[in-house]
């Protein structure tokens, strides 16, 4: 380094922060290849930086307001700074940055200089808070990144132990021997007996853009020990996924446990590399989308389920995962903008409590004027239409309440939310009383704006005893439709809307009180699947160069079932199925009309005869000679597959009380071969 000069410690985004060395640069960044603009003075030359137009800190604004009491400013240069401050803020015309223009915020330091994302591409060392993706980088299959669900989907997205056995099998000469493994969970979530397989895609995603950058390569000589062989990073640098084959379940299929949803097969290493991450890509998405289909399976298919988690979910890639996997897993909608916008699913959403309390009374409603409908050059007084309409139902004997009672704040909320949105009103009525306020205001908006031409949706509970206040809400719109059936009619069937903490037991319970809902918006128990938060799927080796391998423990249900393996879906006559078959790779396949002996993997007693109407065969191929051999579905295709898949479980299985266990079964020649592979590895005790 040059006297004078410090260096900056900077970021490598890398290719899988979203930054793309084609990409056009916004004006005024720095140039890629000027290397002095990425070294600072220091105190030594202290030259002057030019002051950024529009750049500020609204904090360093604020210690210049603080600054100036100190020091005894006039009140009239005060108001001009004030004045100047909030023109910067709030000003419309204000420029807003896109994506790729997004660049380090100046710190507080003068020394110090903003950097762009081109320049922190280039060079290392600035850790960034968080990563960043090009604005409009999304692919056309579902909104994904190319990489994968997001920017982190990428090969340092691994447990080290990963690497070092990699390292460990190069050293050995072993890295590219024949392998499979499977993938595959123990048990059934939320103690039911069915479980929703999701994440294939992403795990293909990964798959097709696996590459070790070279920052990735820097980063592990700096992390694995000194003594790697400088080799090994040339071997990592050349792996890619050509050699691999992916065979696995459709994505939106019930799995059950023991049954691989993914088989890999390929070199040892390049496999091992695979497991943590297809691990975390299907663990997640599996469980939520398990637990998305319980809720709708409790539910019904004529209630509307929507998906409100994002607030509550396990940080950013949580929120966006949740909100994609239970759409695939029986949701209606999200009301997460992102994953709407990159996923395609449909986006919904009312108001908080604290819109309706920012209006204290009338006075606050600035804005009151609605043109009709079908008269658009005309303005109509909405709030004192609905003052109307208010008195008009006070009138009317059926709310046990005095106009005192009603708070006039939460009308002129409703009023101006109704102004915003005339097509799609929906309120939100429980901020100060549903029965002796809410529906009361609701009520008369809603005749307000049906003069005008307008229809409301409904309304939106969200605290309280949700079966009673629905019941007593419902009667109270029948009631006004019964003032003018002819013209009024419809009022009876507006939607109410319950939110507050709902689990599966609680929409269970609603359904035996016979509760008049028809939304449930679902977050905090839907996201974070507090009753199992995780689904417990494991990544092991079945078979090396030919061989089958076997893992043992004095825990039976961690045994794996060794080899290479196929596995079919068995169904009966009432088209049902009836269990899931595991037979060995070059046996013939299961035939409709004959009859097969089924065992169960470790019970010797266990064993039933099945004469199947129909074989499904589970696996097909995804991945082979280094490209995705199918094409993949959408997510309303994946979402419809769940549900037929569904369909074609007895109830007894879907159940969420006591469900009936689903048999997975071995075939008569798999189980003798795994049951002689374990007594050939287990060891013999010697008793002295």
């Amino acid at each position: 380094m040059k006297e004078g000069r410090t260096r900056i410690m900077q970021a490598d985004y890398g290719r899988y922060y979203g930054f793309r060395r084609n990409s056009p640069r916004s004006p005024g960044l720095p140039s890629q290849n000027d290397t002095s603009q990425l070294l600072l003075p220091t105190k030594k030359t202290k030259p002057k930086p030019a002051r950024p137009t529009r750049q500020f800190s609204f904090t360093a604004r604020l210690g210049q307001l603080g600054r100036s009491l100190r020091k005894g400013k006039t009140q009239e240069a005060l108001k001009r700074r004030s004045s100047s401050f909030s023109e910067n803020v709030f000003s419309a015309s204000a420029p807003v940055p896109t994506t790729s223009q997004l660049s380090f915020s100046p710190p507080l330091s003068k020394r110090r200089r903003t950097l762009s994302l081109a320049d922190a591409h280039q060079n290392r060392g600035i850790r960034p808070m968080a990563f960043v993706l090009d604005a409009e980088d999304v692919s056309a299959s579902n909104g994904l990144h190319m990489n994968g669900q997001d920017s982190l989907v990428q090969p340092l997205l691994t447990d080290f132990y990963q690497l070092t056995m990699c390292y460990g099998y190069w050293k050995a000469g072993m890295h590219n021997e024949p392998a499979v493994f499977d993938l595959f969970f123990r048990k059934n979530p939320f103690q039911g007996e069915f479980t929703i397989f999701a994440g294939l895609e992403d795990c293909l995603r990964f798959v097709q853009n696996f590459k070790f950058s070279k920052s990735d390569i820097d980063f592990l000589k700096k992390t694995l020990p000194t003594s790697t062989e400088p080799a090994f990073y040339e071997y990592l640098e050349s792996l890619d996924c050509r050699s691999l084959r992916v065979q696995a379940v459709s994505e939106g299929s019930t799995v059950f446990p023991k049954v691989p949803l993914i088989t890999v097969t390929g070199p040892l290493a390049l496999c091992q590399l695979m497991e943590t991450t297809f691990l975390n890509l299907v663990n997640y998405s599996s469980l939520v989308a398990t637990n998305a289909a319980r809720f709708r399976q409790v539910a019904g298919d004529r209630i509307e389920l929507l998906e409100f988690g994002l607030r509550r979910a396990q940080g950013p890639n949580g929120g966006l995962s949740a909100s994609k996997y239970c759409y695939i897993g029986g949701f209606d909608a999200t009301s997460n903008l992102l994953a709407g916008k990159l996923y395609g699913i449909p986006v919904k959403g009312t108001q908080a409590h604290s819109f309706i309390c920012s209006f204290s009374s009338e006075g606050d409603l600035v804005l009151r004027d609605l043109p009709p409908k079908n008269d658009p050059s005309q303005n109509v007084n909405l709030f004192a239409l609905a003052l109307m309409k208010l008195e008009f139902l006070m009138n009317r004997n059926i709310w046990g309440v005095s106009k005192g009672e009603v708070s006039t704040g939460e009308l002129a909320a409703f009023c101006a939310y109704a102004i915003a949105f005339p097509e799609s009103f929906l309120a939100l009525i429980d901020t100060y009383d549903v029965l002796r306020s809410g529906v009361i205001n609701f009520c008369a908006v809603t005749l307000a704006l049906n003069d005008l031409g307008y229809r409301s949706l409904g309304c939106r509970i969200d605290s309280g005893d949700l079966s009673y206040l629905s019941k007593e809400v419902r009667a109270r719109f029948k009631a006004v439709a019964e003032i003018d059936p002819a013209s009024l009619g419809w009022f009876a069937d507006l939607r109410i809307v319950a939110s507050n903490d709902i689990n599966e037991e609680t929409i269970m319970s609603l359904n035996e009180q016979r509760h008049e809902i028809d939304a449930f918006g679902v977050g905090t128990h839907l996201v974070t699947c507090q009753k199992q938060p995780a689904l417990g799927c494991v990544f092991k080796l079945v078979a090396m160069s030919g061989l089958p391998k076997i893992k043992l423990s004095q825990d039976v249900v961690k045994i794996t079932i060794p080899g290479r393996k196929k596995f079919y879906r068995l169904f009966g006559r009432n088209g049902y199925a009836i269990l899931d078959l595991m037979t060995l790779e070059d046996e013939n396949e299961p035939k409709v009309g004959d009859q097969i002996l089924c065992r169960h993997p470790f019970e010797e007693s266990k064993r039933a005869l099945v004469i199947p109407s129909r074989v499904q065969q589970l696996h097909e191929t995804f991945w082979e000679n280094g490209q995705i051999t199918k094409q993949l579905p959408s997510l309303l295709d994946v979402k419809k597959h769940v549900h037929n898949s569904l369909e074609q479980m007895r109830q007894d299985h879907r159940r969420s009380l006591n469900p009936t266990p689903y048999k997975v079964s071995l075939s008569e020649k798999l189980y003798d071969f795994l049951h002689s592979l374990w007594l050939q590895n287990a060891p013999v005790g010697q008793l002295d």
